[in-house]
């Protein structure tokens, strides 16, 4: 492996000052941040800013903002992005921690797709496949992506739909379904009993994209011989960070 090389990084440094500030920085700014000597940040600001990294601040001499070249890049980036993808690599990650079950899943109407799976690697699994479709209200992750609806749309998904049983304890009351997503979006969480599989239940968290858009979820499955009230806690942090970690490949920055 090469090694780093202390110019390039100090300009990253510099660019990624501004992911910390809402509008422009001065030379002092960046010398003060960095704790650089002010001839180094001149050099590299105006290096940045003849690559279109930065611009100068018309109306504010000494100032700068992020350039278009970042956009560019930015925009590249978003074009390569393939969610299914991206979140198959998360969810082995999450996989390989918890050695259980771990899916990705989109909206669809008032269903979910399953856009990725890892196995558990016990003897004892969840039999699922990438790519099945089932009722939203049903699921852990359907229920994670039905409370991140504006009211207005999730009335549009459920008008006239009756909400079908996959088991006994199946949410079958449209009242009942809004009650429990408002402790959803309460506690950032959805957690699923027996709900779509008698033997299994879930926990599952919300994925968002580079606007802050909620557009997966990202579950972990287990067996019912192997869930207790700790291990959904567990579960459920475990299930916050793989949300996080897969939202900040989409590009999203915000908190959890």
């Amino acid at each position: 492996m090469g090694r780093l090389v202390p110019a390039v990084a100090r300009a990253m440094d510099v660019l990624e000052l501004f992911l910390e500030s809402e509008g422009s920085l001065s030379a002092p700014d960046v010398t003060r941040r960095l704790q650089l000597p002010r001839t180094t940040v001149h050099e590299l600001l105006t290096t940045l800013s003849a690559r279109s990294y930065l611009a100068p601040v018309p109306e504010q001499p000494g100032r700068y903002r992020l350039g278009v070249r970042n956009y560019q890049l930015g925009s590249r980036y978003a074009e390569q992005l393939d969610l299914a993808a991206e979140g198959q690599q998360v969810a082995r990650e999450v996989a390989e921690t918890c050695g259980e079950t771990v899916h990705v899943a989109i909206l669809e109407d008032a269903d979910v797709i399953y856009i990725a799976k890892v196995d558990s690697t016990h003897a004892v699994r969840m039999v699922s496949a990438a790519g099945r479709r089932l009722p939203a209200h049903c699921t852990s992750v359907g229920k994670m992506l039905l409370a991140a609806l504006p009211e207005a749309e999730l009335d549009a998904r459920l008008a006239g739909r009756e909400l079908a049983a996959m088991t006994a304890a199946s949410i079958t009351d449209p009242a009942t379904l809004r009650t429990a997503l408002d402790g959803i979006r309460a506690r950032g969480v959805a957690v699923e009993h027996q709900e779509s599989n008698p033997d299994v239940s879930c926990v599952a968290a919300p994925v968002r994209d580079s606007a802050g858009r909620v557009v997966a979820a990202l579950s972990v499955s287990v067996p019912m011989v192997r869930w207790s009230g700790q291990r959904e806690a567990e579960l459920a942090e475990l299930a916050q960070k793989g949300a996080a970690d897969l939202s900040v490949r989409l590009g999203h920055r915000g908190a959890r």
